[in-house]
């Protein structure tokens, strides 16, 4: 089912690769990344503000930690921003992490964990795996040796995490517990329903149904635990990377985009492209946990 909602363009970033859209209750704000520009932006949906910081280096995410900081992954390593200062500061490097690689996206699990994945920055080398923040400690947990990966995303009850490899067009399962994660299984072949397209991020609403962005498909789509089709929701950007459920009831929807692979005349036809963008969500999201850095 083809939805056409009402979309509303929030803020005209002219993002590059608009990625790693996050709703930070705490503070009521959206957060997310222009990885190919450099910026982290944070926008407020009550006032309209916003504020882009330049990051050192390519930035795929930033999830907000329990003593009032980011946690953010760069293309050579994890860093803290404090937003007050506005300062990045390097916390580690990600061992064994091939130089050509960058980090792309991650989300936070139910005890604070983060899950992330590592990509080459050429989108080419099958040199991308995905990884578990702990309390201070990197270690490789999911699958491995894929050129572009996205998510992960993980049920509200932490019981189930999603991982998607966006240049084979799928995304994946696996079980989830405190102890660790299991074999990852198929989920979604969306090259069967989209061969156009691209899975992009995916997120968990609290239906658990899955949400994924289609990068070249103009819309997002929404899968049912099962893995069956429920529906998608056209939008006015080609590219869509990734959405996140946020507000005061979590129902509404914020989606960025790109243009990095959009030519002159693609502009024409999809004039937001580069936006963050809005919508009314059927169903509520799932209220994301904060880092715990140590």
């Amino acid at each position: 089912m083809e939805i056409n909602p009402q979309v509303t363009t929030l803020l005209r970033a002219e993002t590059r690769l608009g990625e790693g859209v996050f709703w930070d209750a705490a503070r009521e704000v959206v957060w997310f990344v222009d990885i190919k520009g450099h910026f982290l932006w944070h926008y407020d949906p009550e006032t309209g503000g916003n504020v882009r910081s330049e990051a050192p280096g390519q930035i795929g995410w930033g999830l907000p930690t329990e003593d009032g900081l980011l946690l953010c992954g760069l293309q050579d390593g994890l860093y803290t921003f404090d937003p007050q200062a506005q300062t990045f500061t390097r916390l580690m490097a990600v061992p064994g992490e091939p130089t050509g690689n960058r980090l792309n996206d991650a989300c936070t699990d139910p005890w604070g964990r983060v899950w992330f994945g590592s990509m080459d920055d050429s989108e080419s080398s099958a040199s991308g795996r995905f990884y578990m923040f702990d309390r201070g400690e990197v270690r490789p947990a999911g699958p491995s040796g894929i050129a572009i990966t996205n998510g992960p995303a993980v049920s509200a009850q932490g019981d189930r995490i999603y991982f998607t490899d966006t240049t084979a067009q799928k995304i994946m399962v696996a079980d989830l517990s405190t102890s660790g994660v299991g074999e990852a299984r198929p989920f979604v072949d969306t090259g069967a329903l989209f061969p156009d397209a691209y899975p992009d991020g995916p997120i968990v609403d609290a239906e658990d149904h899955v949400w994924t962005g289609l990068y070249l498909g103009a819309r997002v789509a929404r899968f049912s635990p099962d893995g069956a089709l429920v529906g998608t929701w056209a939008m006015p950007a080609r590219d869509i990377t990734k959405m996140a459920l946020g507000g005061p009831d979590l129902r509404t929807a914020y989606v960025t985009t790109a243009t990095k692979n959009m030519e002159p005349e693609d502009y024409a036809a999809y004039p937001e492209a580069g936006s963050l963008l809005s919508f009314e969500a059927p169903v509520a999201g799932v209220p994301q946990a904060q880092v715990k850095l140590g």
